[in-house]
């Protein structure tokens, strides 16, 4: 078989567990304060939950399925409509804040407040609990579209 094989067939499952088992480790290893699952559909939910949980409790960490993941300047609601979201954390103040944050957007926008500088900084606290580091915060504010992280399995 050769090296440069470009018929390889990737199962959309099983690259999502090993997303999900690396942002975990890192989570785990404490290179990220939270991370995010690939938004799933929530039939993949259901087939993938059971490793999740297994990776979660090997890696000793913490996870919280989100069903509305909130929209910032890092995803769009294309990306995450009607698919759900798996938060891997370690410490649940991080959970919180995260929780705190999506009410703080959507008090916001239900009173009329959620402008271009709002929505400015919660994209960036969003970011920074996901430790991005400000540099690639202010590229992705700027509309640093890096390829899909899901180009093997689109």
């Amino acid at each position: 078989m050769s090296a440069d094989r470009r018929d390889l067939e990737i199962d959309r499952i099983s690259f999502q567990l090993g997303m999900i088992n690396c942002f975990a480790e890192m989570v785990a290893c404490g290179v990220k304060k939270l991370a995010l699952s690939p938004p799933l559909k929530p039939e993949d939910y259901e087939l993938l939950r059971e490793a999740s949980e297994r990776i979660v409790e090997g890696f000793g960490i913490r996870s919280y399925i989100e069903k509305s993941l909130m929209v910032t300047g890092l995803q769009s609601e294309d990306f995450t409509r009607g698919k759900w979201s798996v938060l891997y954390y370690d410490d649940d103040a991080v959970l919180r804040r995260y929780l705190d944050l999506k009410a703080q957007q959507l008090q916001m926008r239900e009173a009329g407040r959620y402008d271009g500088a709002a929505q400015e900084r919660v994209s960036r606290e969003f970011m920074r609990l996901l430790s991005y580091p400000e540099e690639k915060i202010d590229q992705k504010l700027a509309g640093d579209k890096t390829s899909s992280p899901f180009m093997l399995i689109e």
